[in-house]
């Protein structure tokens, strides 16, 4: 490890899994794991390659019920290169002995590196350097460079380069048991002396997807002449041939290969433009110049730079730009171009199906205040699929627009009617598409992307539609109730998911959840704020288009002043109704009795028991609210709602839940620090170094092998981007104030904010500011309380003082 490398200096099958899943390299197009390129998937490694809304849906049995998933689809995997030295074993890494090891993920650059010498079964010492890149800016291109060495010996290398389409979806060891089989063969054929080609689709999506590839050998970039032979499957092409190895002379081996598929843009047919690419494609060296490039740009608008306290030995930061690295490996420039959302799981295995949730709430503040244009494309995703939300509100019974909890390829709700539990073996039903919530994070992303941008032509054209049809969404679900004058929303689930209904109720779902109805007064709040964001005309052709009356406003208007949310104690939120009136569980006693329970409600569902009991959540969903709003904002919502409400509440309920929480979502503890931030700054620092743990220690024991957790990874990054800097966007203005904790002595950083770049220089002392952009509008600022205009060019130095807690904090 150090500040750009991410490396591991030994093999371990056991680990192999969860080192493919972190050393992922992608371009918001495409990604592909970092599996060895000899390797099969097997118990020790799983090759895969995933593109931005690959997705393909399958039907399968499960108990006596046909049950339909969708999946982000293994695509072909592309990586292949088999080397055996004379007529000995095929190289790989369980057959022979190892006299060093290296692998690295170079985060400046953007590549992975693999350095291994070995020797085999006959004494021969050969040295084996590979490199490999998915370009970030020639986003159908991926290349793999390899060196080959021999040390003791002379002699012949057999080199077998492969695409090999005969991949299933076979990741998810919870998923095995439903068909899996995603591809059907197409085309497969060599082209031109040095090139094999292969095209698969999808089985029902009927997305086409064509790969090319050509290898060539050199040595001392003098290319060396190859005669290969085919080996030709309908879902698999290879090129056969053999090099000649001199001691101490490398050999280099460089495989080009182009992706693209039947919905790419500026295309003619994807198989020709495949092949058409490979043909002018440039060598490695070349590639990785302008590909390097790119990520120097990216890093000058993402980098962090942290003045941690002495004893630190650098691993928060380079955890810390290892996340930066995997959400531009997913979501990068390229993703503007496209028609996808942010997958949970990222683009680097099965998990979650590959399905869009909730976790963008945590990834877009990242992207709102260093690339936004990226945020813009990916709220347009959801834009896109309002008609699918509107419908899917319809069936419901209701008004408006009921976004899906899972999304995938057209919006439709993608969550699993049955959950597999592997602790027990049992299918049980999943509940969780009642999280409704998920349409107030949608709501809640527009209007944070409109006020870190002042991006008005969005929010006329796109953002207002939607938000305007979520909240007339919200004011349906809500019934009233006349003997409490109040409204009530019932049947939801929350992010805890822990809880999933009432046990002397047959139907799922609960009532008054407070997250969902704080969430959802906000959103008709903001939605009733609209008139006074949008030109005149545009409002006026809205409420036209979309039929809005003034009795419905009226009806929104007495809805987000009248929705009930529970208290008890001594003004404690209750998560939902009835929350107080459950057992309490004996932590200490399954502590003792179970190594790990995050997962608590599997092993509850193990002993024929169920959360539903217990005051123990997955998450304290109630804790969301101090994360997405300051403490402001949060005693006006519940003034209006008629609720008193004080700031002294806050560590109280805090304290309440943080008691009652296993930490089952790698989400909890990124929330869970944020809140504390101000109030136990040890602790909240404490929560944070645990979050930056989750997938590179893969605490939660086998799911990072399966994708990295993406939420979690932006949300440990904007606990010191926003979080520990109190940066906050409100109003139109950008507010920070500071509260660094005390192992963070310092930060640097560049932000954009309504178009003005920004450089920030952070200390417990001292504010630093630095308007970068020339010729753009002065923008506001709240430093440590004061109201400052700052001009472009001008730079701001501000000294700080200790603040009591929870003063504007976010």
């Amino acid at each position: 490890m150090s500040a750009w490398t991410w490396s591991y200096h030994d093999y371990d099958p056991r680990q192999e899994r969860l080192r493919e899943a972190l050393c992922t390299v992608g371009n918001g197009y495409f990604a592909t794991r970092g599996a060895a390129p000899e390797a099969a998937a097997d118990e020790t490694h799983y090759p895969g390659t995933y593109l931005a809304g690959g997705y393909d849906r399958l039907q399968s049995e499960v108990q006596g019920r046909v049950v339909e998933n969708e999946d982000l689809v293994n695509l072909p995997n592309w990586l292949v290169l088999r080397l055996r030295i004379e007529d000995g074993d095929w190289f790989g890494l369980d057959s022979v002995e190892l006299l060093s090891y290296r692998q690295a993920l170079d985060l400046r650059d953007g590549i992975l590196i693999r350095e291994v010498c070995f020797r085999d079964a006959a004494g021969r010492e050969t040295r084996l350097i590979q490199r490999r890149l998915v370009h970030m800016g020639l986003s159908h291109l991926a290349s793999l460079e390899t060196e080959l060495t021999a040390y003791n010996w002379s002699g012949s290398v057999e080199v077998v380069s492969a695409l090999d389409g005969r991949v299933t979806n076979d990741g998810v060891e919870r998923y095995r048991g439903l068909d899996a089989q995603h591809l059907e063969p197409l085309d497969s054929r060599a082209v031109e002396d040095d090139g094999i080609f292969l095209q698969m689709r999808t089985r029902q999506s009927r997305l086409a997807v064509a790969q090319a590839a050509r290898t060539r050998a050199y040595r001392a970039d003098r290319r060396l002449e190859i005669e290969p032979s085919l080996d030709r499957e309908p879902d698999y092409i290879a090129q056969r041939f053999r090099l000649q190895l001199d001691r101490e002379r490398p050999v280099v081996i460089e495989k080009l290969v182009a992706l693209y598929t039947s919905r790419d843009a500026a295309i003619s047919e994807c198989g020709l433009e495949a092949r058409t690419a490979i043909a002018r494609g440039q060598r490695f060296g070349e590639l990785l110049e302008s590909h390097a490039l790119i990520w120097r740009h990216l890093w000058r608008r993402f980098d962090l730079e942290l003045c941690l306290r002495d004893d630190d030995d650098g691993r928060a930061a380079s955890i810390l730009r290892l996340h930066l690295f995997h959400l531009l490996v997913t979501a990068s420039p390229n993703t503007m171009d496209l028609d996808v959302g942010v997958p949970a799981r990222g683009l680097h295995g099965e998990a979650y199906r590959g399905h869009i949730f909730w976790d963008e709430l945590f990834i877009f503040p990242l992207l709102n205040l260093r690339l936004p244009e990226i945020t813009r494309s990916l709220l347009m995703y959801r834009y896109r699929r309002l008609g699918e939300a509107r419908a899917a509100a319809r069936e419901e019974g209701l008004r408006g627009a009921l976004y899906p909890w899972q999304s995938g390829s057209n919006g439709r709700e993608e969550t699993q009617q049955l959950h597999l539990n592997p602790r027990s073996g049992h299918w049980t039903p999943d509940e969780t598409r009642l999280q409704r919530h998920v349409n107030s994070a949608i709501a809640y992303n527009i209007w944070q992307y409109y006020e870190s941008t002042g991006d008005t032509e969005f929010l006329s054209f796109y953002g207002a539609e939607m938000l305007l049809e979520i909240a007339r969404m919200w004011a349906s679900l809500a019934t009233r109730n006349q003997a409490l004058d109040r409204y009530e929303i019932r049947g939801v689930i929350g992010p805890d998911e822990f809880h999933t209904g009432y046990t002397d109720r047959k139907e799922p779902g609960l009532d008054n959840h407070a997250y969902t109805s704080l969430t959802a007064a906000w959103t008709l709040c903001r939605a009733l704020d609209l008139p006074d964001h949008l030109p005149r005309e545009r409002w006026a052709e809205l409420i036209e288009q979309l039929g809005i009356s003034d009795d419905e406003l009226a009806h929104w208007d007495a809805v987000s002043r009248k929705l009930r949310i529970c208290f008890h104690g001594d003004g404690i939120i209750s998560q939902f109704a009835g929350f107080d009136d459950l057992q309490e569980l004996d932590w200490d006693g399954y502590r003792r009795r179970y190594e790990d329970i995050q997962r608590l409600d599997r092993i509850l569902e193990a002993e024929g028991d169920s959360p539903n009991h217990y005051k123990a959540t997955k998450q304290a969903d109630v804790l969301m609210l101090f994360y997405l709003f300051s403490a402001e904002e949060l005693g006006r919502l519940f003034a209006r709602l008629g609720y008193a409400f004080e700031p002294e509440q806050i560590p109280r309920t805090v304290d309440y839940y943080g008691a009652r929480t296993s930490h089952g979502s790698t989400l909890s503890r990124v929330v869970d620090a944020w809140v504390l931030a101000r109030s136990d700054r040890p602790r909240s620092w404490s929560l944070f170094t645990q979050a930056l743990e989750s997938d590179v220690a893969d605490i939660q024991g086998g799911t990072t092998a399966e994708g990295i957790h993406l939420g979690a990874m932006a949300g440990t990054v904007d606990l010191i981007q926003r979080c520990y800097t109190g940066i906050e966007v409100r109003d139109r203005h950008l507010w920070i104030n500071p509260d660094l904790p005390e192992e963070l002595k310092g930060l640097r950083t560049r932000l954009r904010f309504r178009g003005q770049t920004i450089e920030l220089d952070i200390s417990h002392e001292l504010v630093r500011v630095r308007a970068v952009s020339p010729e753009t509008e002065a923008i506001r600022l709240h430093v440590g309380g004061d109201l400052i205009s700052l001009e472009s060019g001008e730079t701001l130095e501000i000294k700080l003082a200790r603040k009591p807690l929870f003063v504007d904090a976010p």
